[in-house]
């Protein structure tokens, strides 16, 4: 009797949250792709996020409203009726094609309950909030759509995306902690998709260890003044979070820890929901460029403890901002304008202020403009550690070296601690495909509280540079003063001559002119005034070059301590961090002994021709 065969059942493992929503989101994006109106990431990530911002703030208000409801509180939603996701969004058979993209883009339109009146986006922007700071969700939402556009053609393919972030539970902790993650990779995604969109982007190793080594702690305000997406703030909110322990401890962070700013509306937006996913109730980031208030305004009010920023560079600001600087210290390249903004926001008291800033390496050995600003810093601030970057941690939107500057405003700088974070062994450079990982900083970290001079860290004694190059240059610059002075006391001898020789050349053309003998007389006198006129105006001319020669020789010893481009003693000198003088000179002293080499193999051939 043939036996019968047991047909094995295969059970389906349930998918993970994450597996859920990376499915899901995968799936938006793809209906996406479909869409003739999107061009890339560029596009997509934009538009995914103010279609999941919508659906994020219902559900956190549906969420409000019920806590109001227990507790009889009056309740008033951030967006009104129709308005709001549930009216118009969350149903799958709800409103579509062209009368979706009607009701999305028009200033004026038929509305989901049947009554006319402004459109979706035309009603959020004109939302007022009723704080005076600004920070009412209302006005968040208003700056948001402000710069925000549909740029979906099809209302059938839309309507599909709202279908899938419909299915997104934002009041789930467990989803939302999911979302953070899938959004800093859909971030970097775009980061990577266009070579400008790099502005956007710091490498969350470079950020997570700028946070790590600044440490903040619960009480503590931090900013950025550059925020784009926010990856410094999210960082420095989940170093926060681990420290939380009380009510008290989560009112203080959620309300009074963590602060930006981000004139693009791109970026704006991104932040605000690069925060919101990661646990940031309302944002406080105002939608404003930093740099457009005068230094000379802000006031002890506007301090903050912690900096951490990686601000533009390489670009320049509108004529108008620079009235806002000193007017020595006025500069077209805004990473120095944010250097002294950075300066100017740090706290004095009670406990000094402290800061973390990404600079080019441009910053280190400028000259100028630049040197004020950095004998302002050095001056000022304790300007205690220098991270050298490697090479390619931004790439692939630029390829600048870079550096980490770490100061606070314990006083002037007396040592500056120079770190030279090394590529990973069989390493040439980074890329977007083999970017710079967190665990390479573990040992830059571990160095950080116990120093010591190694193969990667040296130590600059600032304080005695400053000294000497004080004591060498004070000569020069003495020596210019007394020329200086010994040319202006020959100007006024000068001047004095000058109305000498005019008053004798009246008498000798006036009416009343001398007699012959007295007429010789006063020549003699004229001619000898015009000579000792004329050798005092050459004295003077050469007093004057002698003070300019003697300045210039004390500038250039004192100035140079400025230059803090400073190398590894214990490496080869790096081909990219040199500056581009001394590039040029090395380039020509090495072109020169190539021709001399040249010119002696042409004698020795010659000479063995004739032999």
């Amino acid at each position: 009797m043939p036996t019968s065969k047991t047909k094995t059942i295969k059970t389906k493992t349930p998918l993970t949250t994450a597996q859920q929503l990376g499915s899901l989101i995968k799936s938006a994006r793809d209906i996406m792709r479909k869409d003739k109106g999107l061009n890339g990431d560029l596009d997509r990530l934009p538009m995914l996020t103010w279609v999941m911002f919508l659906k994020f703030l219902d559900d956190i208000e549906r969420v409000r409203e019920e806590e109001a409801k227990l507790s009889n509180a009056r309740f008033r939603p951030s967006i009104e009726p129709p308005y709001r996701w549930r009216d118009w969004a969350a149903r799958e058979d709800g409103i579509t094609g062209d009368e979706l993209i009607r009701f999305i883009n028009n200033e004026e339109t038929i509305r989901p309950d049947g009554t006319h009146g402004a459109g979706l986006f035309a009603h959020l922007r004109s939302l007022q909030g009723s704080s005076e700071n600004g920070r009412d969700q209302r006005d968040v939402v208003a700056v948001v759509f402000r710069g925000t556009v549909n740029r979906m053609i099809n209302g059938y393919l839309l309507r599909d995306v709202i279908n899938k972030i419909n299915s997104i539970h934002f009041n789930s902790s467990d989803e939302i902690h999911t979302l953070g993650h899938l959004y800093e990779s859909m971030l970097k995604e775009m980061r990577d998709a266009a070579g400008d969109s790099g502005e956007f982007y710091t490498p969350r190793a470079v950020v997570r260890f700028m946070v790590e080594a600044m440490h903040p702690r619960i009480g503590e305000k931090v900013l950025d003044p550059a925020c784009g997406t926010g990856g410094f703030l999210v960082e420095a909110l989940k170093h926060l979070q681990k420290q939380s322990q009380t009510v008290q401890d989560r009112r203080q962070v959620q309300e009074s820890s963590l602060f930006g700013n981000e004139p693009k509306s791109l970026p704006y937006l991104l932040a605000q929901m690069n925060l919101l996913l990661h646990g940031l109730e309302s944002p406080q980031i105002e939608p404003e460029n930093s740099l457009l208030v005068p230094l000379r305004d802000i006031k002890d009010c506007d301090r903050v403890d912690i900096i951490l920023t990686n601000p533009p560079f390489g670009g320049e600001e509108e004529r108008g901002v620079l009235k806002n600087f000193p007017e020595d210290k006025q500069t077209a390249e805004t990473a120095l304008l944010f250097l002294q903004l950075i300066m100017r926001r740090l706290k004095r008291k009670p406990e000094p202020g402290r800061a973390a800033v990404v600079v080019p390496n441009g910053i280190l050995f400028g000259d100028g403009i630049a040197a004020r600003i950095k004998e302002e810093l050095l001056k000022e601030f304790n300007l205690h550690t220098i991270v050298r970057l490697p090479n390619g941690v931004f790439a692939p939107y630029t390829s600048i070296p870079t550096n980490i500057l770490f100061f606070d405003r314990t006083g002037s700088t007396k040592e500056i601690w120079y770190y030279e974070q090394p590529l990973p062994e069989g390493r040439k450079n980074y890329s977007k495909t083999a970017p710079i990982q967190f665990e390479e900083f573990s040992d830059l970290l571990a160095w950080w509280k116990n120093r010591e001079e190694t193969e990667q860290a040296w130590r600059v004694d600032f304080r005695r540079l400053y000294d000497d190059a004080r004591k060498d240059a004070t000569p020069h610059w003495q020596a210019a003063e007394q020329a200086g002075e010994v040319a202006r006391q020959l100007a006024a001898r000068g001047r004095e001559l000058a109305d000498e020789i005019q008053v004798l050349q009246r008498t000798l053309s006036g009416s009343g002119a001398p007699l012959f003998a007295a007429k010789a007389d006063t020549q003699t006198r004229l001619d000898a005034l015009k000579r000792e006129r004329s050798e005092l105006l050459a004295e003077e001319t050469r007093q004057r070059e002698i003070a300019k020669e003697e300045q210039t020789r004390g500038d250039a010893i004192y100035w140079r301590i400025y230059n803090l481009d400073i190398k590894n003693p214990r490496t080869a000198q790096g081909f990219e961090h040199l500056p581009p003088e001394r590039l040029v000179r090395d380039i020509i002293t090495k072109e020169r002994r190539i021709l001399e080499l040249m010119h002696e193999i042409k004698e020795a051939l010659a000479v063995g021709v004739n032999a």
